[in-house]
């Protein structure tokens, strides 16, 4: 290991690409060398995939860095950060590689720059295997900016599997710290709706009809609210290719907010993609945690760099997370607590995961 370079294992635990977005994007707010070796090992493709090489450079071109072993199917890549630059940066995967996966590994970065800055992300908008970009912009968005910061996410063009082709232009500026979080009342429910999308030669019916089922679903639980998932046929100027999907969302008195969605695949009915998003809703409602289980490990690195303690209720605890909270405790020195909440019904299961903060500051402003 090269002198003050932080070894890093990125065959253990997830050990996907959660990995190399959580290090490389602490390595380069902490101005910490690293050595990512193993990449994706136990994968069916093992090493970098485009996405993952195109999150590598968009880092590397933020804050003037140098980046070597860096190409597709690598397993050990060297990265040296320089300092974060504000200003315009474009990453684009070239394939359906996840927007949202990009705008992970870039965005607490960029709070940490000179100056404001617009991250234009090219790629899938709604692939499998990441979030939607409905999720940042309808769960994501709401709850991370509680930790103090502000961001505004246009998106330009929708693009799906296996063509890709959106984009998503992202517009933030840099914070001086982040404040700590508190999200343990998970309150009730007041609020559930989404969206029920098709796009490109699929018909708008697919789209009532996911609608209509993910309703049908809800209410056989939740009885007293209005369910409003409405059916969008995406402009063809605004969207490329071909899918089908949804997403319903709830909010709870106390500014919780959950969800669950789906994507359509050939030979799966419309009428089971409209169950799988609901039902995975209804799962995340049920644990009485304030959070969904997508977005437990996004707020890892935040609780990590913020300046005091941050607590927050969740369901189980998810590999992705304990992955994230592995590697966060690793570089930034954070320290991390799990556990059990003493003070749930017996018919859930919920967790506080604690985290006090180092107090990043930004010396840049």
């Amino acid at each position: 290991m090269a002198e003050g370079r932080l070894d890093i294992d990125g065959g253990i635990m997830e050990g996907g690409g959660q990995i190399l977005r959580v290090c490389t994007s602490l390595s380069c707010i902490l101005g910490l060398p690293l050595r990512v070796h193993s990449i994706r090992a136990g994968r069916s493709t093992p090493g970098l995939r485009p996405q993952h090489l195109s999150g590598l450079e968009m880092i590397r071109d933020l804050c003037n860095g140098r980046l070597e072993g860096a190409e597709i199917g690598s397993t050990e890549i060297l990265f040296t950060p320089g300092k974060i630059m504000g200003g315009t940066h474009v990453a684009d995967t070239k394939t359906a590689g996840s927007v949202c996966l990009l705008m992970q590994v870039s965005m607490p970065c960029v709070l940490f720059a000179a100056s404001p800055s617009e991250l234009h992300l090219k790629g899938g908008t709604n692939a499998e295997m990441a979030p939607q970009i409905d999720y940042t912009t309808m769960v994501f968005k709401s709850v991370v900016e509680k930790f103090s910061l502000r961001f505004d996410c246009d998106i330009k063009t929708r693009g799906y599997y296996p063509r890709g082709g959106g984009e998503v232009v992202v517009r933030m500026s840099p914070v001086k710290q982040l404040s700590p979080i508190n999200l343990t009342e998970r309150g009730a429910v007041t609020k559930i709706y989404g969206r029920a999308f098709v796009a490109g030669v699929l018909p708008y019916k697919i789209a009532k009809d996911m609608s209509t089922a993910a309703v049908k679903c809800i209410r056989k639980d939740i009885k007293d609210l209005y369910v409003n998932i409405q059916a969008v046929q995406e402009p063809k100027d605004k969207s490329i290719g071909n899918g089908n999907g949804l997403i319903i969302v709830a909010e709870t008195s106390t500014g919780c907010v959950f969800a669950g969605s789906s994507l359509g695949k050939r030979g799966v009915s419309s009428d089971k993609v409209g169950i799988e998003a609901a039902e995975m809703l209804l799962r995340n409602l049920r644990h009485g945690g304030c959070v969904d289980e997508y977005l437990q490990d996004q707020l890892i690195i935040f609780m990590a760099l913020a300046n005091g303690v941050s607590r927050v209720r969740t369901g189980g605890i998810t590999l992705h997370t304990q992955t994230a909270i592995h590697f966060a405790e690793q570089l930034t020195k954070a320290k991390f607590t799990v556990q059990k909440a003493e003070d749930q019904d017996s018919n859930t299961e919920n967790y506080i995961i604690e985290c006090e903060g180092i107090g990043m500051t930004n010396l840049n402003i």
